[in-house]
């Protein structure tokens, strides 16, 4: 097992949640430090104050993977007289890098809203407020068949293949493949001045546009051949819709009492809000982690019985009332399962690394109810 470095680290996380799914002017990405070292503890959290920092110093984590950014709004200073000054500098004295993953991992498959949505019991969940759409290329590689699952695993842990809810789609048929090689040529196959013929299989999987460059990299480190025949072509399709927030179905429908109990338990949550009458039946909930109040319309047209949305504004909760939607307000802090669902993400795509990935026990949730 070999420790990897602070890139290799993000990197990985990045095939999951990848950059280019944050809202514009959202501030993700690396806040602090340096990714140019080794680590062996990365510790998750919603957070990042200054109690999680002397637990990552105590833990020996040389990385912090956080959901909310640090530095939200640019800094004028950095006083260590005050908390953000002084943050920053214990961070940078103990040699702790901390990464930002916000709404990039909220729209991910699998990111916050998936993680709520499966929290809560929803089933045949689809997206509440499209952000992304993503180009999609097909990729056709020629390889002896030989180094065919080799070529195929390399293009799946790159990415490739992903359909909807499915990963590691692809198709091969069976040809006979043709080549003369030159003087000059190091062939893996062959002779030097011969034509070779030799049996060969053609990999096809889709592809992201913009992650096309980095799945033919690591399709052509996995080939065999000196000279690497593929192709590459547009598609007309589209790839499925990604973005904030998630629509689905309970199982067995609830009265909203019964639903805001259901969530205070499921999100672990000693009280929350609720609009609405308390015997009205829920069936289709729609889940927006974080502050909500932007999308009660889109809520509404998705046909929703509640909406479950935290941060919830005193004169958007009459809106929602006036247009006939309930709502259930169980907190920003809900999207503390980020925590579980990073760590256990990350650990289960490298389990050759000697590394660590560690939930924060610091509780960040500001309010205490009475």
């Amino acid at each position: 097992m070999k420790i990897p470095n602070g890139h290799q680290i993000i990197e990985e996380f990045e095939k999951w949640s990848p950059k280019y799914l944050a809202m514009e002017g959202d501030p993700i990405g690396l806040h602090v430090g340096t990714l140019n070292k080794k680590i062996e503890r990365v510790l998750v959290t919603l957070d990042v104050n200054e109690e999680v920092v002397d637990e990552a110093i105590a833990k020996g984590a040389g990385l912090i993977i956080a959901h909310h950014p640090p530095i939200f709004r640019p800094l004028k200073n950095l006083q260590t007289d005050f908390p953000q000054g002084r943050l920053m500098e214990k961070l940078i004295k103990s040699d702790i890098a901390v990464y930002a993953a916000h709404t990039n991992l909220d729209v991910a498959v699998g990111g916050v809203n998936d993680l709520l949505a499966a929290a809560l019991g929803l089933q045949n969940t689809k997206v509440l407020v499209p952000t992304y759409e993503a180009e999609l290329v097909k990729i056709a590689v020629f390889v002896p068949e030989t180094h065919e699952e080799a070529v195929r695993e390399a293009l799946a842990k790159a990415g490739a293949g992903a359909i909807g809810e499915y990963e590691s789609c692809s198709y091969t048929l069976s040809g006979t493949g043709r080549f003369r090689p030159t003087n000059g040529a190091n062939p893996y196959i062959g002779e030097a001045g011969k034509m070779e013929v030799t049996a060969e299989s053609k990999v096809e999987v889709v592809v992201r546009k913009n992650e096309k460059d980095r799945v033919i990299k690591a399709m052509i480190s996995a080939h065999p051949y000196e000279e690497v025949a593929y192709d590459v072509f547009t598609l007309e399709n589209k790839e499925i819709a990604m973005g904030l927030g998630r629509v689905g179905t309970l199982n067995t429908p609830m009265t909203l009492a019964e639903f805001a109990e259901w969530t205070k338990q499921q999100l672990d949550v000693p009280a929350l809000r609720v609009v609405g009458a308390p015997d009205t039946v829920i069936k289709k909930v729609a889940v927006l982690g974080g502050d909500g109040n932007k999308y009660i319309q889109q809520a509404k047209r998705s046909g929703a019985d509640v909406y479950v949305t935290g941060d919830l504004y005193f004169h958007v909760a009459q809106d929602a009332q006036d247009i006939g939607l309930n709502v259930v307000d169980p907190g920003h802090h809900v999207e503390k399962v980020m925590i579980k669902g990073v760590m256990e993400h990350m650990s289960k795509q490298q389990p050759t690394w000697q590394c660590e990935f560690l939930p924060s026990e610091t509780n960040t949730e500001p309010f205490r109810f009475m």
